[in-house]
């Protein structure tokens, strides 16, 4: 009789362990992490405008590289950075970047648009440089990178 209780309270045991830990597991790959900051820049200059056309060569991305890493959950994540010049003659209190991995055909594979100036600095002042970077998770491990891309696709002048 002792036997078949002590073997009751460690299936018990066992079954609410097992649920506990899915539950947390659960928990930990469902939870959207932090909250992430506007992907929009208000008030912008875009594409389609003069003045985009206009400032659109003065505000440069060089040195885009990017660097990958492997999540236990099986995917890739990517963090495309390049350097940020600005040569508009204007400080810049808003800067929107657009990155993106592609396929060999120039299809994006994960692509992504981030409000670098004013969330990773307040403001980028004439002729001054900074480091911008966009995230890019969930990229299947079967997927063919073949490049990155990172342009502006809007900007905001200190007014």
């Amino acid at each position: 009789m002792a036997d078949i209780s002590r073997r009751t309270i460690f299936i018990v045991v066992g079954i609410l362990g097992a649920v506990i830990v899915a539950g947390l597991i659960y928990a930990f790959y469902s939870r959207s992490g932090p909250p992430q900051p506007s992907t929009q820049l208000p008030n912008a200059i875009r594409a389609g405008s003069p003045e985009f056309e206009r400032y659109r060569d003065r505000i440069r991305l060089d040195s885009v590289e990017a660097f990958e890493s492997t999540r236990a959950l099986g995917d890739i994540v990517m963090t495309l950075q390049c350097t940020v010049r600005n040569f508009t003659g204007q400080t810049l209190d808003g800067l929107e970047v657009y990155g993106a991995v592609v396929d060999p055909n120039g299809k994006p594979i994960k692509e992504r648009t981030v409000v670098v100036i004013p969330n990773q600095k307040p403001e980028l002042a004439n002729n001054e440089t900074m480091q911008a970077r966009i995230l890019l998770e969930g990229i299947s491990k079967d997927a063919v990178r073949a490049n990155i891309k990172m342009e502006v696709v809007g900007f905001r002048f200190k007014r």
